[in-house]
């Protein structure tokens, strides 16, 4: 006689956060009615990090939230960390929700001898344990092929959009890419603002010197317009503010800066305070803490989006239907 054993498998939303931006996580976690698994986190004297869950995660539906912020190799490290801790005690299923996905400019060479880090974070991610990666707006459309799994590359554009046609719908609007190769990006924003007109920025470049622009000049029709000067990231705010400064030399009424990433490295705040921007709006994908924060600067929440897309995930819903087929 043959005795056998059956039960039906019951799914288990499990929600983790790293130490870089536990602000989002709290939200996500508010939005989704869950908590955060507690767990022990520290760093030895020499810089290592330790990490362990203090509850059971087996047979769960993992979700490790960790945004690269500065210290970037850090925060990366800690969330490999995270994964393979979930790997080794028999969780389900690991999805590293990543708000912003660290090394994502370096996503091929430019000259010879130079790395593809973009391609080496997904390398790591998936090493570590990851089954699936969660993030936005990513630098390039091309990262979601550098992982070997599912990628849900979720868009701010619905938030950043609502927020301005709210707040500047009697405006004659015009969207501004900051260089030529945002051109197609800029076209989907001036789509969802109604077809407003398009203009961008062409600049050159000094490859040997990174984060600096050397020339600026209007392509397009921007005089006595709104400019909304689009973007994935403000990281030193040097291309933005000059790009806010050539629209104003143009001719534009006004210049509304809006951006996924507000990175806000070294001199940022000071150049977009002085820029002559009316507002400067980011989402909250990187924790801005309150000394990078200025009077004209707007940050909303970006936990709703990824709360919605979690859900799906969990529920084997379909992410691209939150973002009309555009996910």
């Amino acid at each position: 006689m043959t005795v056998s054993m059956s039960s039906t498998p019951k799914k288990s939303l499990m929600l983790f956060s790293g130490r870089a931006h536990p602000e989002l996580a709290e939200e996500i976690a508010k939005e989704l009615d869950v908590t955060i698994t507690p767990q022990a986190a520290y760093d030895f004297a020499n810089g290592e990090i330790f990490v362990r869950f203090e509850e059971s995660v087996r047979g769960s539906d993992a979700f490790v939230i960790q945004s690269h912020t500065a210290p970037i190799n850090q925060w990366i490290m800690e969330q490999l960390i995270m994964i393979d801790a979930l790997k080794r005690a028999s969780a389900k299923r690991i999805t590293a929700v990543v708000p912003f996905y660290g090394y994502a400019r370096q996503d091929k060479k430019h000259r010879g001898r130079e790395p593809i880090s973009a391609r080496l974070i997904a390398d790591m991610l998936k090493t570590a344990g990851a089954h699936r990666i969660m993030t936005i707006d990513l630098h390039t459309d091309q990262i979601q092929g550098f992982f070997d799994g599912p990628v849900d590359h979720l868009l701010a554009n619905k938030v950043l959009a609502e927020h301005l046609r709210d707040t500047y719908a009697d405006h004659d609007l015009a969207v501004v890419a900051p260089d030529s190769g945002r051109v197609r990006v800029a076209e989907k924003w001036a789509d969802m603002l109604g077809g407003v007109p398009l203009a961008f920025i062409h600049k050159s470049r000094d490859k040997t010197k990174p984060n600096e622009v050397v020339a600026n000049r209007v392509v397009g029709d921007v005089e006595g317009r709104c400019c909304i000067l689009v973007d994935d990231m403000i990281d030193t705010g040097g291309t933005i503010a000059k790009a806010t400064e050539a629209l104003l030399a143009d001719g534009a009424s006004d210049v509304v800066i809006a951006a996924t990433h507000g990175v806000l490295s070294g001199p940022a705040v000071e150049r977009l305070s002085t820029c002559g921007a009316r507002e400067v709006i980011v989402t909250n994908t990187l924790p801005i803490p309150d000394e990078k924060r200025f009077p004209s600067l707007t940050v909303l929440s970006i936990a709703p989006v990824i709360a919605r897309a979690v859900r799906e995930v969990f529920e084997d819903g379909s992410v691209t239907n939150l973002f009309d087929g555009n996910a």
